[in-house]
């Protein structure tokens, strides 16, 4: 079973430059997701793990919790320290902390 982080973590985490993974679906991270999160949509979580890092934590964000608990559990038998986010996004945005809207952000 995943572990899960409490939103006020993530949040402290997030502030510190945390490595945030979206697993929603391209049209959900466009209507608004934490900012810096990178996309990766739950059915591409297996394929796409070998980008994420497995020195440092990983947290997994989807809009509710059960999508991102399900990528983290993958995320940790592949040996990458990930961690979901309680409540996601949804919770994120009615707590008032930041959201973007758009389309996929591109790293430089």
């Amino acid at each position: 079973m995943a572990r899960e982080v409490e939103l006020e973590a993530f949040a402290a985490a997030w502030a510190d430059g945390a490595l945030t993974v979206d697993v929603r679906e391209p049209d959900e991270y466009a209507a608004g997701h934490v900012p810096g999160a990178r996309p990766m949509p739950l059915r591409s979580v297996p394929a796409r793990c070998g980008e994420l890092p497995a020195d440092r934590p990983v947290y997994v964000i989807c809009a509710s919790g059960n999508r991102s608990r399900t990528a983290a559990d993958w995320m940790n038998s592949v040996g990458i320290d990930a961690y979901s986010v309680a409540g996601g996004t949804s919770a994120w945005a009615r707590g008032g902390r930041p959201v973007t809207a758009g389309p996929v952000e591109h790293a430089a």
